[in-house]
């Protein structure tokens, strides 16, 4: 995106008001936090690659010398890991996984498929799934507990493409806790399409997106839940070739679905069990991955080769009208500036979470000249969702990652320009936050294999969980084939009902009390 004074281009289209680029703006302000979600400590096991030998991918490729490959029969043989890449070439960044193995081997899952090698016994783990073109393996070197340390190799048409070493963690619910605290089940309603990933309430009716799983398209299911003890499936809708459906938001009669082939495609629900699709903006072949409403104004964010946060006048809300957007300069280049993600809106300024970029504050007072105020990143960012609010005289925002580690930041950005963390959130280190809602003194978070959290914020310093709900069930179908699985997305409208997305389940309603 390419910004002056009133100026606006996208797609080679120029909007409100062309004229001679201005200068860029001095850099603004960047808080860098020492404390990343993930610390690098070095390889996690002595295994590795031996020169030449068995074709790539094999268990023979792997050298297992220094290995204590005795205390590999200790591992649990039934469950779901999750687990940590980090290459041996590239320590910027670290890619989390999941498999799962049962005792027969029947239900064991790795890279989202039956494994096409398994050696599973008293002195070996190896697990290697391949397709016509790429193959995966992993394989164990020693394990303490629940804990494997070993060694993977990517390969692409039978050549090294990339290899290192990993940690896998056994997923296990947290020690003392019962299925629930705080927070009953009322319904849940399994969705047929795709994989399920977020929620939008209104009209007494919940609207879910889907996105693609494996070769099944995702797409938009409607719920009556009127009942909420007895939901009822109203519709479903799903394109041949636009069904990659991420996010989701409404205001009065119009319906905004986040689409990863067409922008953001605008429904009418005037009759909310039927929504009508009305057309997609900004019009072409557009990833927008998350939306998000405040007032009178849409916000689309895009992870396209050109990442931009798009911003809409909704006053009439089934045609919206592009005002303007920001983009970081820089970012089209430089995967390490990270995209847009997710934002949340908030009295005139919009909170970026700008993926490895960190946490964006935007000033969006003038939408067609939106102005960075201040950057707040860490080590091994991947800023994904926020929260903000008024407590006091203070802006608080609640900030956090999706990655092995990741957990809630709470920061204090009553000066715009210098966020500062003031406290944290954290649970076990193999399942991620997702999304969260702040309602009032108390923050709701989807976190995964950890199911929904309640926190108590009344003390931002110091967040205190006052219930959960552990939706994450290792029986349920397709767990273990990535590493995010579970409580993914949710809604708290404030009609004393939580609906929250769980990526195997479905829709589930609870309550609290």
């Amino acid at each position: 995106m390419r910004r002056a004074s009133a100026l606006l281009a996208i797609g080679g289209l120029c909007l409100a008001g062309c004229r001679a680029e201005e200068p860029a703006p001095p850099p603004s302000p960047t808080t860098t936090d020492t404390r990343g979600d993930w610390e690098d400590t070095g390889r996690y096991a002595t295994c590795g690659l031996p020169p030449g030998g068995a074709a790539c991918g094999d268990f023979e490729s792997f050298n297992l010398e220094g290995c204590d490959r005795a205390s590999l029969g200790g591992l649990p043989r039934d469950g779901v890991f999750t687990l940590v890449y980090r290459s041996d070439a590239r320590t910027t960044s670290i890619d989390p996984d999941a498999f799962r193995v049962s005792a027969d081997g029947v239900l064991d899952a790795y890279q989202g498929m039956t494994p096409t090698q398994r050696r599973v016994d008293a002195e070996s783990f190896f697990l290697s799934s391949a397709t016509s073109s790429r193959r995966d393996s992993l394989v164990g070197c020693r394990a303490e507990g629940n804990r494997l340390y070993g060694c993977f190799v990517r390969c692409l048409s039978g050549r090294l493409s990339s290899s290192g070493t990993f940690l896998a963690v056994k997923w296990e619910r947290r020690a003392g806790e019962e299925e629930a605290a705080g927070l009953r089940l009322v319904s849940e309603s399994f969705v047929e399409q795709g994989l399920p990933v977020d929620v939008y309430v209104t009209q007494g009716h919940a609207y879910v997106v889907s996105v693609r799983n494996g070769g099944e398209g995702g797409g938009l299911t409607v719920f009556d839940v009127s009942d909420k003890k007895a939901p009822v499936l109203k519709k479903t809708i799903t394109l041949p070739t636009d069904n990659y459906w991420n996010g989701v938001w409404a205001k009065d009669n119009a319906l905004y679905v986040a689409s990863a082939s067409s922008g953001v495609v605008v429904f009418d629900i005037s009759k909310p069990e039927e929504p009508r699709m009305l057309r997609s903006y900004p019009g072409g072949r557009i990833d927008v991955h998350t939306v998000f409403v405040e007032g009178d104004r849409l916000y689309a964010m895009s992870p396209d080769a050109q990442p931009q946060t798009f911003i809409y006048d909704i006053s009439m809300p089934t045609a919206p009208v592009l005002l303007g957007g920001y983009a970081e300069p820089g970012a089209t280049t430089n995967a390490q500036l990270g995209y847009p993600h997710d934002a949340l809106a908030y009295e005139g300024r919009l909170y970026i979470n700008h993926w490895s970029g960190g946490y964006f504050i935007v000033d969006v007072s003038d939408p067609t000249q939106p102005r960075k105020l201040s950057t707040y990143t860490y080590p091994y960012a991947t800023s994904h969702a926020n929260a903000v609010g008024r407590f006091g005289e203070r802006l608080i925002a609640f900030e956090g990652g999706e990655n092995w580690g990741a957990h809630l930041r709470v920061l204090d950005v009553t000066d715009p320009t210098s966020p500062r963390r003031i406290g944290e959130y954290e649970l076990e280190e193999n399942a991620s936050i997702h999304n969260m809602v702040l309602k009032g003194e108390k923050l709701y978070v989807a976190h995964y294999q950890h199911g929904v959290r309640v926190l108590d914020v009344s003390e931002p310093e110091k967040p205190r969980q006052v219930g959960y709900y552990n939706t994450y069930r290792e029986t349920d179908a397709g767990r273990g084939e990535s590493f995010y699985e579970g409580a993914i997305g949710m809604r708290v409208p404030g009609d004393g009902y939580l609906y929250v997305i769980d990526t195997s389940r479905g829709l589930l309603i609870l309550q609290e009390g």
